[in-house]
């Protein structure tokens, strides 16, 4: 039993006085490369994380659910009539998903619910995401509902979205649901059709160098929905369903004005880095996803204007270190970094990174390695 577990566990027998029913577990991710396509019906390629959120959890007879955050040191306790979207509080990623069960038409009888993860918070990981999908797993399992892993995925996605009030796409809880160890999840965010895409960085020589700036965001602040806005109005003046369907860029861009053109030249060559990454991944060619990575980067930079000033540090040191490539990953302002490092290397890049951060008064970056791993699950 991992510590976690038995953390949950524990926790659970202190809130009840019994053993939970189950243990589950859905794990953070890291997009590989595919930012911000999601919702303009492009493609992504997330992997997950080994950081899980983990959930114990047993039903309960009284109609009332029961959530206690380990991590906090917070209990909450809600009925019915308290299930109210733009609830605030971390409860709300939990309540989030028995609302949307029960949109779907879902009956979800009550629960005692104990939450612990270890998947950074506000690091561009998806805790919240792993949150959802470990729950969902969870209310599916007590209340026996059949649910095939997308439309898990879809649920959850509905919890962020019209419950927490975050305006988010399908990449995130489709990659903590979805992905296998190993691989990578290759979707279409369109008609959501998918593809596992052998990621055996190790084998390679290789690993994916994680750094969390400790640099914080949120999906939920006004920038995020600041560049959703933008995708929507040029599709409207383009006269498309979506950016996914732009298919001559330049002429796009001379209908558009400056900063839209600048967010629709992102969408539209990332999704193209997208294709290109998968086909490089198909053929081992990893010096040229590492290219990829870095294009990707600079385009978030210059043209999405997503990136913050400790984000482009550790992209721009860890290269000159040594990495093949490397890119922020995630909703952007801040957050995690991605690069792509030969093994021997990887402390040398991540010294090097460290360095940096304190030249510039930024503080100490945290360093981890993240290897593919598997989507959501039940353990126990």
């Amino acid at each position: 039993m991992s510590v976690l577990t038995q953390q949950a566990t524990d926790a659970f027998r202190a809130l009840t006085g019994n053993d939970p029913e189950g243990i589950w577990a859905a794990p953070g991710r890291i997009n590989l490369i595919g930012e911000h396509t999601d919702y303009n019906d492009g493609f992504v390629l997330p992997f997950a994380l080994p950081q899980a959120a983990y959930v114990a959890a047993a039903p309960r007879t009284d109609g009332r659910w029961r959530f206690r955050s380990v991590d906090l040191d917070e209990t909450v306790e809600l009925g019915p009539d308290d299930l109210v979207p733009g609830s605030p509080g971390w409860q709300s990623y939990l309540a989030g998903v028995v609302w949307a069960l029960q949109q779907a038409g879902h009956t979800v009888a009550g629960a005692d619910v104990v939450l612990t993860s270890d998947v950074p918070l506000g690091a561009g990981l998806s805790s919240s995401a792993a949150i959802e999908c470990a729950a969902l797993a969870a209310f599916a399992d007590l209340n026996g509902l059949d649910i095939e892993p997308l439309e898990r995925a879809k649920l959850a996605r509905t919890a962020e979205n019209a419950y927490v009030g975050a305006p988010t796409g399908l990449l995130d809880q489709a990659a903590s649901t979805l992905c296998i160890e190993d691989h990578a999840l290759f979707l279409d965010c369109r008609d959501f059709a998918s593809r596992q895409v052998p990621l055996a960085v190790t084998g390679a020589g290789l690993e994916i160098l994680v750094v969390d700036t400790r640099t914080r965001h949120s999906h939920v602040d006004g920038e995020y929905a600041a560049r959703r806005a933008s995708c929507e109005e040029a599709s409207r003046i383009l006269g498309v369903p979506a950016l996914r369907d732009v298919t001559d860029l330049d002429a796009a861009l001379a209908r558009l004005p400056e900063l839209i053109g600048r967010r629709v030249r992102h969408i539209v060559t990332e999704n193209a880095r997208v294709l290109e990454a998968v086909a490089a991944l198909d053929a081992g060619d990893y010096p040229r996803l590492g290219e990829l990575m870095t294009a990707s980067h600079a385009s978030m930079r210059d043209d999405y204007e997503i990136t913050e000033t400790s984000v482009d540090l550790a992209v721009v040191t860890a290269c000159a270190a040594g990495a093949l490539g490397a890119r922020m990953t995630g909703g952007g302002f801040g957050g995690c970094v991605l690069a792509l490092v030969r093994a021997e290397q990887v402390e040398q890049v991540a010294a090097a990174v460290t360095a940096a951060f304190a030249e510039a008064s930024l503080g100490q970056p945290v360093t981890f390695l993240g290897r593919p791993s598997a989507g959501a699950r039940r353990l126990h």
